[in-house]
C-alpha cells in the first residue's frame, strides 16, 4: 500500500492526574514516538526547513528530527533541563553513531518557549549506502522522571546522479563533496568558485607489487557544447601508493571559475590500474550556477 500524505496513529493512556503516557506512529515515515511524563505537540522530520515524507536518504544527506513544543519538564524558574541521546544502529545490531547527550553543554537549562529540541543526522561514514539503519532519539528530564523517545527505520541509497562503470574494481562509496559547504552534494547543483571533490572510497581490485599499487587518475570535464573545460590525463604520475591509501580514498578535485557556462557540464573521472586491466569510471552531469 502506498501512502502519499502524512498519517499518524496515536494512543494516549492517562494513568493519573500527574502522569501521561502516549504512543504515536507516523505511517508515512514509520517513525514511532513514546512519551512517559513528557509530551510533544509535533515531531517533525525535516531537511532543516521543509518537512520530509520519506525514510530513504541519499548518501551524505542531512536530516533533522524536530521536537516542537515538548512539555512536561520540571523547571527551575523558567528553565527546563532536557537531555537528548542519539543512537544509530545497523541492521546487524551494531551501533554506528552515538551521542549520549546532545544538550550536555546546557548546564544552566533552556528557557525557550515553546521549547524546541532538535537532533541532526548526516547519512555518511560510518554509515554506508545500500544499508538499513534504525535511529533512536531518547529525551529525558534531568530534573524529573519524564522521558520521550522516537524510533525510525531508514535506509541510505547512492546518488543516482553519479553513473558508475567498473571492471574488476569494487568500492564502498562514490560521492561529490563541496569543501565550502563541508558537505556531500546529493543532487547535481554546484556553484562557481566551489572546491569540488569526486571521491572514491574503499577501492579494491588493483594488482599489488612489492607492497604497492599503481593507480592512474584522469578527469575530463566538458560543457554542453562539447568544449573541453578540463582534461587531466593522469594526476598520479608513476609512483605507487600503499593499498591502504587507495582504500582510504582518492578524490580528484576541480573548481569552476568565471561567471558563465553552458549547462549541463559533464564530469568524468577514471581510476585505472597500471599493472592490470582493472578500472573504474564515475560520471555526473552538473548544473553550475
Amino acid at each position: 500500500m502506498k501512502i502519499t500524505s502524512a498519517l499518524t496513529v496515536s494512543l494516549f493512556i492517562l494513568c493519573s492526574c500527574e502522569f501521561e503516557r502516549s504512543v504515536s506512529q507516523d505511517l508515512t515515515t514509520g517513525m514511532t514516538t513514546r512519551g512517559n511524563g513528557l509530551s510533544c505537540e509535533n515531531v517533525a522530520l525535516t531537511d532543516g526547513n521543509q518537512k520530509l515524507k520519506k525514510n530513504s536518504f541519499v548518501y551524505g544527506e542531512k536530516f533533522f528530527l524536530d521536537f516542537e513544543n515538548i512539555d512536561g519538564f520540571k523547571k527551575k524558574g523558567d528553565h527546563a533541563f532536557p537531555g537528548m541521546q542519539l543512537l544509530v544502529v545497523s541492521h546487524a545490531g551494531d551501533t554506528v553513531m552515538q551521542n549520549d547527550d546532545l544538550y550536555a553543554s546546557f548546564t544552566d537549562g533552556i528557557n525557550i518557549s515553546p521549547l524546541l529540541l532538535r537532533s541532526k543526522i548526516t547519512t555518511a561514514d560510518p554509515m554506508h549506502s545500500d544499508q538499513d539503519y534504525t535511529l533512536h532519539v531518547n529525551i529525558w528530564d534531568k530534573k524529573g522522571e519524564g522521558t520521550f523517545n522516537a524510533t525510525m527505520d531508514f535506509n541510505i541509497i547512492p546518488n543516482d546522479q553519479i553513473r558508475v562503470k567498473s571492471n574488476s574494481v569494487s568500492f564502498d562509496e562514490i560521492y561529490l563533496f563541496s569543501q565550502e559547504r563541508g558537505a556531500t552534494i546529493t543532487d547535481n547543483h554546484v556553484e562557481f568558485n566551489e572546491n569540488l571533490f569526486l571521491t572514491f572510497e574503499g577501492l579494491e581490485g588493483f594488482k599489488e607489487e612489492a607492497g604497492k599499487v599503481y593507480p592512474g587518475v584522469s578527469i575530463l570535464i566538458r560543457d554542453a557544447e562539447g568544449s573541453t573545460i578540463l582534461n587531466e590525463e593522469d594526476l598520479m604520475g608513476e609512483s605507487g601508493i600503499a593499498p591502504l591509501n587507495l582504500k582510504d580514498g582518492i578524490s580528484p578535485s576541480f573548481i569552476f571559475t568565471g561567471s558563465g557556462i553552458s549547462n549541463p557540464v559533464s564530469c568524468t573521472a577514471v581510476i585505472w590500474d597500471k599493472k592490470s586491466e582493472s578500472r573504474i569510471e564515475a560520471s555526473i552531469d552538473l548544473q553550475v550556477k
